[in-house]
């Protein structure tokens, strides 16, 4: 089957960018760097959560 044209035309005006990333999954420094900013934004948010019901009590 053929793609159809409205798809055709859509990639030609954006450039065909829109699919570039949507496959590829983090390898390395980037896979590495995305659990570090995960850990660390779940520490934050615990914390900030211990610190409110601390200064509650």
């Amino acid at each position: 089957m053929q793609p159809s044209k409205q798809q055709d035309a859509l990639s030609a005006l954006s450039g065909g960018g829109g699919d570039l990333f949507a496959t590829q999954k983090a390898r390395g420094f980037e896979a590495v760097m995305q659990r570090i900013t995960a850990i660390l934004g779940a520490i934050w948010f615990i914390l900030g959560l211990a610190l409110v019901y601390l200064s509650s009590h």
